[in-house]
């Protein structure tokens, strides 16, 4: 929220347009890796919540993943306690946020590779390996706004903090594709002026810095199983789906769902997994 109430708060934007289109751009991102977030956290509750099953809430961090959160993500920090207008901001003076803005990318990633370091599940590791490199690139445009804007060199600062990305087994496929020296543009008719801002060698690796003028390849969903333990999406979600399956039929629609998921067999798209697997 840090990057979007920013771009709703700019003023100038048409004067100021490359920086007005590096922020809202990267805050476009930001939303996708929200979503990656949930998705991952999701992935690593499926399971705890079955009927008969649950945790002992003196044995899980945060009993309210169960209690009102039908075992799935929270809009929550890590003590448990709910996002608010504190996380943002936005000051309106451009030197000021662009300058905050590299220091929050700085402070994240060291953030993420002490995550890595503190987990072993596989999901939670592929995140935060996707998330370094991708943080790595918002903190090096940043540094490059600033650049322009003061003439500060900022690139003396890299490595910051010290991350080995490149020796990091989840975050290698990402660099061996190119993604540690991408900005993908977010937008087919927006944010067209991101290259006068995201250019020149990456401070680290010297390699050039690209706009790609496309968003990322991303892949189907996939279908969160029932979790009937905690009525997600109900104790009895068989019949929910039998109401859907209903009402499908009453608006003239298929009898089997038209929704793409990656591990759904029996929809009328098919078997979506074998394609992206």
């Amino acid at each position: 929220m840090n990057y979007t109430f920013q771009s709703f708060n700019f003023r100038a934007r048409q004067q100021a347009r490359p920086f007005f289109d590096l922020v809202s751009n990267i805050a476009a991102e930001e939303f996708g890796h929200i979503e990656l977030v949930a998705t991952t956290i999701n992935t690593m509750l499926t399971g705890a919540g079955e009927r008969g099953d649950l945790p002992d809430p003196e044995k899980v961090l945060n009993p309210q993943h169960f209690i009102a959160g039908g075992a799935a993500a929270l809009v929550q920090d890590s003590n448990g306690k709910p996002w608010n207008g504190d996380y943002v901001t936005s000051t309106g003076d451009l030197v000021e946020d662009l300058t905050h803005n590299f220091f929050l990318e700085t402070g994240a990633r060291n953030n993420k590779l002490k995550t890595y370091e503190m987990v072993d599940h596989p999901a939670a590791r592929a995140l935060t390996g996707y998330l370094l490199v991708r943080g790595g690139v918002h903190q090096v445009a940043y540094a490059r706004a600033v650049e322009n804007l003061t003439g500060a060199d900022l690139m003396k600062l890299f490595p910051s903090p010290r991350i080995p990305t490149d020796k990091i087994p989840e975050c290698k496929p990402h660099i061996e594709r190119g993604d540690h020296l991408r900005l993908y543009r977010f937008s087919p008719s927006d944010y067209l002026e991101l290259a006068a801002v995201f250019n020149g060698p990456h401070p680290e690796t010297g390699e050039d810095l690209e706009v790609v003028d496309d968003a990322p390849d991303g892949v189907p969903a996939f279908d969160l199983p029932a979790q009937e333990g905690v009525f997600a999406p109900d104790y009895a979600p068989e019949e929910i789906a039998e109401i859907a399956r209903k009402l499908r039929k009453a608006a003239g629609l298929s009898d089997e769902p038209t929704g793409v998921v990656a591990d759904d067999g029996n929809g009328v798209i098919g078997k979506v997994k074998d394609a992206v697997s």
